[in-house]
């Protein structure tokens, strides 16, 4: 070989040395260009102080949480407050999704994923993040949740791949993105229902003195009182023939104590609700407070429920008989703290004038017991042992027929 042969052999070499590095490179870059986003942020710089409006919508059901003079509120639910550390973690949460893995996929295969926006029972779940001016931030599409195998024995043999848990979820930023990602987190409480959004907080009714149901029947209505907190619960205006059983009382002596509701009813307002014939309940408390209930007819487990309340509180406290003077300073302002509490307490609870809740079943029913059910059980005596032993009439209660051949 030559010295022109070598060097053109060389020449060529080189040449598809570099060629192959370039090709190389190009398929290297095409295999990991769906995975740049590893670990990074879903959301990039995700401006969470910014959002205003959280806007979540799937198949046929829709939510939309608005901020509104510094407090959220659902818009279904015609502004009723939000509840603000749900809506709060959620934010925290999206701002900080990072991404486990990623792929370009192409348009026939998200219906697979459940990221198709839309109707049906595939539709993704479209959160859409927007400002005080309704200008959209960010949207996100949350598609099917990724399962973790539980990998346990089969009752049936080999391992169980069928259940699992929830460990991820796929999910799209943007509706025009060809990327789908997959996110630790499956954010199963996403969920576009405006009663899962709702401030569950409800009024408290503490120390109790009297307790007044009245009924549509007015023979079912009664009124429980007591002298004091720790007093018996006595029966008021009883009949001689009347006992209030103790057992049977104890049970609605502390009633709506943790009180909570499903819902809240839009479509009724207080007013209407009094006008149905509802069952009202009026309870006083210790402290001054006087509740006043309204509540319909039971439908679906749950019953419908209205309140007002008010309260008459002393100005000033009575000093004790024996009170010391260097006392009367510290038990002055340990009344005016206490007064304090409960005006804070009265405008709280105020707020809950305005609507018509929607309280499971459970949670009334042992208030709503009629006046029988709350009295001692009356006993019926059997006429004679041996009728109640045989259900026969004892000996001589009738007459017999004469033994044939008998004579006077």
């Amino acid at each position: 070989m030559n010295r022109n042969q070598f060097t053109l052999l060389f020449v060529l070499v080189v040449v598809l040395g570099i060629a192959g590095l370039m090709v190389y490179n190009k398929q290297n870059d095409a295999r990991s260009a769906g995975n740049l986003a590893l670990g990074k942020k879903l959301l990039g710089e995700f401006p969470v102080n910014d959002v205003a409006h959280i806007s979540l919508k799937q198949d046929t059901n829709e939510v939309n949480l608005v901020k509104k003079d510094g407090l959220w509120r659902v818009r279904e639910r015609n502004g009723y407050p939000a509840n603000y550390p749900e809506i709060s973690e959620f934010l925290l949460k999206a701002k900080d999704l990072k991404v486990v893995q990623s792929e370009k996929v192409g348009a026939s295969q998200l219906p697979r994923l459940a990221l198709v926006p839309g109707q049906g029972t595939n539709a993704a779940l479209v959160v859409d993040f927007k400002d005080q001016n309704d200008k959209s931030i960010q949207s996100l599409l949350l598609g099917k949740k990724h399962m973790q195998k539980s990998n346990r024995p089969s009752p049936m043999g080999g391992m169980d791949d069928t259940g699992g848990w929830p460990d991820g979820r796929y999910v799209k930023v943007g509706a025009s993105s060809d990327t789908v990602c997959l996110i630790s987190d499956p954010l199963s409480n996403v969920e576009p229902k405006p009663e899962q959004w709702l401030n569950k907080d409800f009024f408290k009714v503490e120390k109790v003195r009297s307790i007044a149901v009245t009924f549509p029947t007015a023979t079912n209505s009664w009124k429980l009182t007591r002298e004091t907190e720790a007093g018996e619960w006595k029966l008021a205006e009883a009949s001689p023939t009347e006992q209030l059983d103790a057992s049977k009382a104890s049970s609605v002596s502390n009633p709506l104590g943790s009180l909570s509701f499903n819902d809240v009813n839009i479509h009724c307002k207080p007013e209407q609700l009094s006008q149905d014939k509802p069952t009202a309940v009026v309870l006083e408390t210790f402290d001054g407070f006087t509740y006043n209930l309204k509540v319909g007819q039971k439908t679906n487990e749950t019953y419908p429920l209205a309140m007002t309340i008010a309260a008459q509180m002393p100005k000033e406290r009575t000093p004790g008989k024996d009170e010391k003077a260097e006392d009367k300073e510290k038990l002055d302002q340990q009344f005016k703290e206490q007064q304090k509490k409960l005006e804070e307490k009265l405008a709280q609870e105020k707020a809950y004038e305005n609507w018509v809740y929607l309280v499971s079943s459970w949670s009334l029913d042992s208030l709503l017991k009629e006046r029988a059910q709350l009295l001692v059980e009356k006993k019926t005596e059997a006429k004679n042992d041996d009728e109640a032993a045989s259900g026969m009439p004892a000996p001589g209660a009738m007459e017999l027929d004469p033994i044939p051949g008998d004579t006077e």
